[in-house]
């Protein structure tokens, strides 16, 4: 995995910081900001969910009729967007539905 820093981050991420927390690849996330930080030595690095099978990014409807920006559910980086963290799935806003763009593993 190559490593993206993300600049500037003054925020110590930790079990307990506030900030929900997904298993990634082998290691876990937080969700800040519309970002998914990953500790790494002295500094964190920028991740994003890949576009996979179980992470598609075409349109799959799904009958979804939330505001996620409204709501307040947070944004993930997916492939070239960003989806909304929503029970456990990825919904992305697509015209009149969302599209199901698959699970993430919530870390409790």
């Amino acid at each position: 995995m190559s490593c993206k820093e993300h600049k500037n981050h003054e925020h110590e991420h930790g079990k307990d910081c506030g900030h929900i927390q997904i298993e990634h690849n082998g290691h876990i996330d937080f969700v800040h900001d519309g970002h998914l930080h990953r500790k790494h030595g002295d500094h964190y690095d920028e991740c994003k969910i890949e576009v996979s099978q179980s992470n598609p990014a075409e349109c799959k409807p799904l009958s979804c009729n939330i505001d996620h920006e409204k709501e307040g559910h947070e944004k993930i980086p997916h492939g070239d967007h960003h989806d909304y963290l929503y029970e456990g799935r990825l919904h992305c806003p697509h015209g009149d539905h969302c599209d199901d763009h698959g699970p993430v593993k919530v870390v409790a």
